[in-house]
C-alpha cells in the first residue's frame, strides 16, 4: 500500500529520552517525599501518559499524580527535555522520506510545547509538516487521541493513508482503534514481545529498515 503520511512516536523513536524523563520523575517523587522506584520501574514511564504511569508504578491516586506532572514539569521545562539525543540514522532517514514526498508528521503523548522544542532543539523540525502532542491538561494525552488530532488538522479522509512508527504498544494500540498499521521499533523502549502483541504489523532494528517496507 503507498502510504502518503508518515506519523513518528517521539521518544523511543525520534530520540532517546530516558535520562530527562527519569531524571524528572525522580525529581518529581523526592519533592513529594514519595519513594524512588528501581530503574526496572522507571523504565516503564517511557511511552505512556504521565498520570497514568505515576497512578500505576507509583500507586497514586489521580489528584496526587495530577501534582506529580507538574513538579515532574519544573524539571523536564528547563534541564529534562534537552537530556534527550537524536537516535543514529534518524536524521538521515527523515531526510530521506521527506524528499520522496512524504508527508511527515510526530505524534506524541508528550506534550506539544515540549515536543516542539526538543524538536527545534535538534533541528529535526524542518522535517516534520506537523508536529502534533498532547494538551497541558488531559484533555488530549492518550495516544489515540493524538493521532486522531493530527489527521484532523491534516484533514486526511482515508485512515489507510497514513502509517505510524512507534516503539511502544501505545503506539500500536492507539493506531489501532485509529484504523491506521504500526510498525514497531526496536531501537525503543518497547520489546519485540510487547509490539507484536501489541499488533504491530512489522518490526524494524534501525530506521534505515524503514523503506523496504515502504
Amino acid at each position: 500500500m503507498k502510504y502518503n503520511y508518515l506519523f513518528f512516536d517521539l521518544d523511543g523513536t525520534l530520540t532517546d529520552s530516558r535520562l530527562g524523563i527519569t531524571n524528572s520523575i525522580v525529581y518529581a517523587l523526592k519533592k513529594m517525599n514519595l519513594p524512588i522506584p528501581e530503574d526496572s520501574v522507571l523504565i516503564k514511564f517511557l511511552g505512556p501518559p504521565l498520570v497514568e504511569s505515576f497512578q500505576n508504578y507509583c500507586g497514586l491516586q489521580e489528584k496526587a499524580a495530577l501534582e506529580a506532572v507538574d513538579i515532574y514539569r519544573e524539571y523536564f521545562s528547563t534541564k529534562g527535555l534537552y537530556e534527550n539525543e537524536v537516535y543514529p540514522g534518524i536524521r538521515e532517514i527523515l531526510e530521506e522520506l521527506k524528499a520522496k514526498g512524504y508527508g511527515l508528521v510526530v505524534a506524541t503523548s508528550k506534550p506539544e510545547q515540549f515536543s516542539v522544542r526538543i524538536l527545534e532543539h535538534f533541528q529535526l523540525d524542518v522535517y516534520f509538516q506537523l508536529i502534533a502532542g498532547s494538551s497541558m491538561d488531559t484533555s488530549r494525552n492518550s495516544k489515540e487521541s493524538v493521532i486522531r488530532y493530527a489527521i484532523e488538522q491534516l484533514g486526511v479522509t482515508n485512515p489507510g493513508d497514513v502509517l505510524m512508527i512507534g516503539d511502544r504498544e501505545h503506539d500500536v494500540l492507539g493506531a489501532k482503534a485509529c484504523k491506521i498499521s504500526c510498525i514497531g521499533a526496536l531501537w525503543g523502549y518497547g520489546s519485540r514481545e510487547e509490539l507484536l502483541e501489541a499488533g504491530a504489523v512489522s518490526l524494524i532494528s534501525r530506521p534505515e529498515e524503514l523503506t523496504a517496507l515502504l
